[in-house]
């Protein structure tokens, strides 16, 4: 099957970063399926597992977990799907990637595409999606519903994650979505996408939080650059606040969280199916919960750019401008 790899770590400008290879085809296990990939979409986690991690034994690694495509066959325990279902999903770390024709998955984090949506529109959702709803459900523990509850400051909210968390956290619950982008266009997207309000992260966040009548946020979600933002987080929490991040500073010197009896919270989708948790199975649920929100015009995909067919070329240049930090949305690919 058609596949993309690398061989080693090297610079995204040089054109061994992402080859074009052939593989064999994988073989399903007892609670997987085999899917036929038709669009993929990438993420921030495939450049820096490109630049981090150097492939073992002289085999290519293949990256790439979103997924939209269609169940070629299953399993001899799965239970949740069949051949000729279309499904999407974010995978697994611990297993090859889906820039590739074929790929297998647990079924227990795969969800039903959405109906309404083609797939590559569908593929930019589903690592989003999750990290997103974890953040603000699992981790943060923000109550489903409208009753008002706060104010919620996602530092990156035209973003991959930041894209689908501002529309989660609008149209499922009360608190107040304060969104922070740094470009005219990136502000224009996070205001459609249903903030109350936008202010930009490269200037003083506090005084722009005054000056839109807000003295101090109950809750943060930081999606970029967390350890240069800290202090002026800190200072814009209220006291027992909570701070959530995905990101991977280098250096965080959290001691700043404690007169305010701030509790952090980090947040990485990938947990429940490195420890094979006894609740993997809430992706699937959550998935297709988020389907049915897209079904039924509550939420919307957060494709910001089609790069065209899945290759090394096209691939090379979606790492290229997320390596930039200058994405809006989502980057798909589509087809071989």
């Amino acid at each position: 099957m058609k596949a993309v790899g690398y061989y080693q770590s090297l610079p995204i400008d040089n054109p061994q970063a992402l080859q074009d290879i052939q593989l064999p085809e994988p073989t399903p296990g007892a609670h997987d399926l085999l899917v036929e990939v038709r669009a993929i979409s990438v993420n921030p986690v495939d450049t820096k597992i490109r630049q981090r991690v150097a492939p073992q034994n002289g085999e290519a690694k293949v990256l790439g977990w979103d997924v939209a495509g269609v169940v070629r066959a299953v399993g001899s325990n799965v239970s949740l799907f069949q051949p000729g279902d279309t499904v999407y999903y974010a995978g697994a770390l611990d297993r090859p990637g889906s820039n590739s024709e074929l790929h297998v998955v647990d079924e227990r984090i795969v969800g039903r595409k959405p109906a309404s949506l083609s797939f590559a529109e569908a593929a930019a959702l589903p690592l989003t999606a999750i990290t997103a709803w974890e953040l603000l459900f699992d981790r943060l523990k923000v109550a489903q519903g409208k009753t008002a509850d706060g104010s919620l400051l996602i530092i990156g909210a035209a973003g991959g994650v930041g894209s689908i968390l501002t529309q989660l956290a609008r149209q499922l619950t009360g608190v107040q979505v304060i969104g922070t982008a740094s470009r005219a266009e990136t502000r224009d997207w996070v205001r459609e996408l249903g903030a109350h309000v936008v202010i930009d992260h490269s200037q003083a966040l506090v005084e722009q939080l005054k000056a839109q009548g807000i003295d101090a946020v109950q809750r943060v979600a930081s999606l970029t650059h967390t350890d240069q933002h800290l202090p002026q987080l800190v200072e814009a929490l209220a006291p027992q606040g909570q701070l959530a991040l995905i990101d991977d500073p280098e250096n965080l010197d959290i001691r700043a969280l404690k007169q305010k009896s701030l509790s952090l919270h980090w947040e990485f989708m990938y947990t429940r199916s490195l420890f094979g948790t006894a609740d993997m199975i809430e992706q699937h649920k959550l998935l297709n919960r988020v389907a049915d929100l897209i079904d039924a015009g509550q939420l919307r995909t957060t494709l910001g750019e089609h790069f065209g067919t899945i290759n090394a070329a096209n691939l090379r240049k979606a790492h290229a401008l997320l390596e930039s930090g200058k994405a809006r949305g989502k980057i798909v690919l589509e087809g071989f």
